[in-house]
C-alpha cells in the first residue's frame, strides 16, 4: 500500500557536475537528471574542475554551458587560490560561496600556505560563506582563520568525532558556522572499504563505526546543519585504473537512504526537511522555488542497483542495499519534471544568491 507524502524540493549545496573538462564522468544534463530523480530541485556546483572555476571567465563559461541544458536549478561556488583573490568583488553576487581546499583531493586548488590562506579569508566578502575542505586537525586552522577575519564558515563533509567536537566548541564560542555530512559517511564505514575496493575511495575517507555513531548523534541533536551528497562521479575505468580518483556519486541515493532512516525511527521527517531543504536554503541564501515539491512513497521497499542510474558514471557504492522510500514525483515551478518513470525538461535555471 502506498504512503505518499509531500516534501519541499531538496537542495544539495555540494555537487561536482564535472563540466567543463571532465564530461566523461558527468555533465550538466546527466548530473541534473540524476538530481531530479533523487528529489533535488536545486544543486550548488563545486569549482574543482580541471580548469578551476577561479576566474570570472571560468565562472561565466560554466553558466553559459549550463543554460537551457539543466533539469534542476544550478548555482555555483567560486574556487580560492592565490590568484583568484583579485576577482572576489567581481564574482560577488554571482556565486553562493568560496571553496577553500585545505587538504588534498581532486583538482589543483590545494592551499596550505598560511599567508595565502590569511589573504583569502580576509579578502572574501563577509556576506557569503567560506566553505572548507578541512579534515581532522586542519579544521582547527580553518576555524581560527574564520574567527580572526570574521568569516561565515561552512565545513564540508565532516566525518570524524573530533571534527564534531571542534564544531560544537566553535558554535558555542559564537562563530557563525554551519556544517554538512554526506550519506557515505552515515551509511558506510571503513569496514566497507575492503568490499568496495576503489569504489569506496573518497575524501574524506570512510571512518570508523564509532565516528559514524557520533555523526548520527550530531545529526539528530542539531550540531550538523545539513546533508550534502558530495556527488563526485568518476568512470568505472578511472576507478579501476592504477591511480583511482577520490569520490563517489550520491544524488540518486541520498534521499532513499534518509527515508529509510525515517522509517527506522533514526530520523524524523521534520528533521529530514530541515537538513535537506530549510537549512541549506537559509545558509546559502538560495531563492525560493515557487510551486516546487517532491512526492515520495514512504512504504515502497526496493533494492538500490546500478542498472537505471541517470548519473553518467553508472555505479553507486550503495548497490545492493535495501531501502524503504522512493521518489514518485518531482514538480519544479508548477511543471512535472519527473513522474516516477520519465524525466521532463530541461526546465532548470542558472541562478545566483539572495541575501541570507
Amino acid at each position: 500500500m502506498q504512503k505518499i507524502i509531500k516534501l519541499p524540493g531538496l537542495i544539495d549545496p555540494h555537487v561536482h557536475l564535472r563540466e567543463p573538462g571532465a564530461t566523461q564522468k558527468e555533465d550538466f544534463e546527466t548530473g541534473t537528471k540524476a538530481a531530479i530523480v533523487g528529489g533535488y530541485t536545486c544543486v550548488l556546483d563545486m569549482p574543482n574542475n580541471p580548469l578551476a572555476t577561479a576566474s570570472p571567465e571560468a565562472l561565466q563559461e560554466k553558466m553559459d554551458l549550463a543554460k537551457k541544458r539543466i533539469y534542476c536549478d544550478v548555482g555555483f561556488h567560486f574556487g580560492a587560490s592565490g590568484k583568484s583573490v583579485q576577482y572576489f568583488q567581481e564574482v560577488f553576487g554571482k556565486v553562493f560561496g568560496l571553496k577553500v581546499y585545505m587538504n588534498q583531493t581532486t583538482g589543483d586548488l590545494l592551499m596550505e600556505d598560511d599567508s595565502t590562506l590569511e589573504t583569502v579569508f580576509s579578502a572574501w566578502p563577509k556576506d557569503l560563506p567560506v566553505l572548507v575542505h578541512a579534515e581532522g586537525n586542519t579544521l582547527q586552522k580553518a576555524i581560527d582563520l574564520a574567527k580572526k577575519f570574521g568569516n561565515r564558515l561552512h565545513v564540508c563533509h565532516i566525518s570524524l568525532a573530533k571534527e564534531i567536537e571542534l564544531i560544537k566548541q566553535a558554535k558555542e564560542s559564537g562563530l557563525n558556522l554551519s556544517c554538512e555530512v554526506s550519506c557515505h559517511h552515515l551509511f558506510l564505514t571503513d569496514d566497507d572499504v575492503k568490499r568496495l575496493g576503489p569504489y569506496g575511495l573518497m575524501k574524506p575517507p570512510l571512518s570508523s563505526k564509532e565516528d559514524q555513531d557520533i555523526l548520527w548523534q550530531a545529526l539528530v541533536d542539531g550540531t550538523i546543519d545539513m546533508i550534502a551528497s558530495d556527488h563526485a562521479p568518476h568512470t568505472k575505468a578511472e576507478k579501476e585504473g592504477e591511480k583511482p580518483p577520490y569520490g563517489v556519486p550520491g544524488l540518486e541515493t541520498t534521499l532513499p537512504l534518509l527515508l529509510t532512516a525515517v522509517n527506522e525511527d533514526r530520523l524524523t521527517i521534520e528533521r529530514l526537511i530541515e537538513l535537506t531543504s530549510t537549512n541549506p536554503r537559509k545558509v546559502f541564501g538560495i531563492p525560493e522555488q515557487e510551486e516546487t515539491y517532491v512526492e515520495v512513497d514512504m512504504g515502497e521497499n526496493w533494492t538500490i542497483d546500478d542498472k537505471n542510474l541517470q548519473t553518467k558514471c553508472g555505479w553507486t557504492p550503495f548497490v545492493g542495499m535495501q531501502v524503504t522510500g522512493k521518489v514518485k514525483k518531482v514538480v519544479l515551478r508548477g511543471k512535472v519534471v519527473f513522474d516516477g518513470q520519465t524525466i521532463f525538461g530541461p526546465y532548470g535555471q542558472v541562478f545566483a544568491a539572495t541575501k541570507s
